[in-house]
């Protein structure tokens, strides 16, 4: 039994709380978090929390915004009621992934079925489709450079001093001897409305200035920061450290670097050991089996599992060559590795949509795959994640409960949820007493 500590729990995972709690022995503290008829939030802790170690366990999922404000309310009155300390246990930490492109509110799109089709008919098809021997290749970007390269041969030929007759826009070819005054003049004399106006020979890393209101009709590959898309990295943090927090203990947040927002220890967990742990004892002869990577970002994450326990590993690429800016959510995918006759494990840190990791796995079963395992720390499965698993190649995804499973598992037979309370908990008791928790990093 932990002594002098107090668990305030909030509304987005109560199994989780009840779980810390009956590992450390100390019950949860009694408070009423509700909402009122407006829909602003009710807090009253009825335990004293004067001169204790406070941890407020609250996951991001769910209603984010109205479970991330009960987390501040709730560190700010723990501060006010003198509390020693305030830490925040999220194990999902929320706003700590922001897409490049806000997808709709029922997940990332994917390639449009044949037209009659039904809404769960789901394709799991890239768009341009993934490369491959014999197959036509796709189409790269369209921006405004295709003839570029015939326009370059006759450059090439002008130096070597043969003649050829080039068309003016007018109309009108001018003759060799013609200078460049002679034919601005013609040029002015024409009827400008009948001038056909050629695509600028440009791509959209030229000099912004110069061809501002021509780029705007040019299709933009990247837009790179051009356009203001709201990172809430900094304000979140901001909010919790104004709050009171002074502790912040997470698990395996999508972009690590997110650890330097704050000015407060975070420390970011480490699911590797319970997949890790499940391989060993799950997968028969796992040393046969290969860990994949979804996408390159992820690539180091499993790389960590693979060198672990000394498995093979492969790598899918996401080739993006969009034709049109609604396809640059389906990405050609490309696997690198051999993985015919193999199981494979798929290895992330999250599915929200689930739209990669079952393109994954088409991809992984149209290459040779035996089976497909998909082994995920944060299970979100927002829109109809849950029936694109169900209609994928699939055979079984395995998530921990860092957010409520309980509805997912009654209607997907294929998820199977791992325990990670005891890790949190252990986290906690460590903290508390002062005692290194680097342990759980590398166990």
């Amino acid at each position: 039994m932990v002594r002098n500590i107090v668990v305030l729990g909030g509304n987005s995972h109560p199994k989780l709380n009840e779980i810390i709690c009956n590992t450390l022995g100390v019950p949860p503290c009694n408070r009423i978090l509700k909402k009122f008829s407006g829909g602003e939030s009710r807090l009253e802790i009825q335990d004293s929390v004067r001169g204790k170690d406070v941890y407020i366990i609250q996951s991001g999922a769910g209603k984010v915004n109205d479970h991330f404000v009960d987390l501040c309310i709730m560190i700010s009155a723990c501060k006010t009621g003198s509390a020693k300390k305030v830490t925040a246990i999220l194990p999902l930490f929320p706003y700590s992934r922001q897409p490049d492109l806000p997808y709709n509110k029922i997940g990332a799109p994917l390639a449009k079925p044949p037209s009659g089709g039904t809404k769960g008919d789901f394709t799991f098809e890239s768009r341009p489709t993934t490369p491959g021997p014999g197959q036509p290749q796709s189409q790269g970007i369209n921006n405004g450079v295709d003839k570029l390269q015939s326009k370059l041969n006759k450059a090439q030929d002008k130096q070597n001093g043969i003649s050829y007759s080039p068309q003016m826009s007018n109309g009108i070819t001018p003759r060799r001897s013609d200078t460049t005054d002679s034919q601005s003049s013609i040029t002015h004399k024409r009827d400008h409305s009948t001038t056909v106006q050629q695509p600028p020979l440009f791509t959209t890393h030229d000099d912004p200035q110069t061809h501002s209101s021509q780029a705007r009709n040019v299709f933009q590959g990247k837009p790179g920061y051009k356009q203001w898309v709201a990172q809430a990295g900094t304000l979140v943090a901001d909010l919790l450290t104004c709050a009171g927090a002074d502790h912040i203990i997470t698990m395996d947040l999508h972009d690590p670097q997110y650890q330097g927002f704050f000015d407060i220890p975070v420390d970011n967990l480490y699911g590797k050991p319970l997949l890790k742990r499940y391989i060993q004892q799950h997968v028969p002869d796992f040393k046969d089996a290969i860990i994949v990577s979804p996408d390159a970002g992820g690539a180091k994450r499993a790389t960590a599992i693979a060198d672990d326990l000394n498995m093979e590993f492969a790598l899918i690429h996401k080739e993006r060559r969009p034709t049109r800016i609604t396809d640059r959510q389906n990405a050609t995918m490309m696997l690198v590795g051999e993985v015919i006759n193999k199981v494979c494990i798929l290895v992330d840190d999250l599915a929200d949509t689930s739209n990669t990791i079952t393109r994954a796995a088409k991809l992984l079963k149209k290459q040779g795959a035996t089976q497909v395992y998909a082994l995920l720390t944060h299970g979100v499965f927002s829109g109809d994640a849950i029936e694109r698993i169900n209609a994928s190649a699939l055979d079984k995804v395995v998530v921990t409960n860092s957010v409520p499973q309980d509805d997912h598992k009654r209607t997907c037979p294929k998820l199977e949820v791992l325990e990670v309370g005891h890790v949190f908990a252990e986290a906690i008791r460590r903290v508390h007493h002062g005692e290194s928790i680097s342990a759980l990093f590398w166990e």
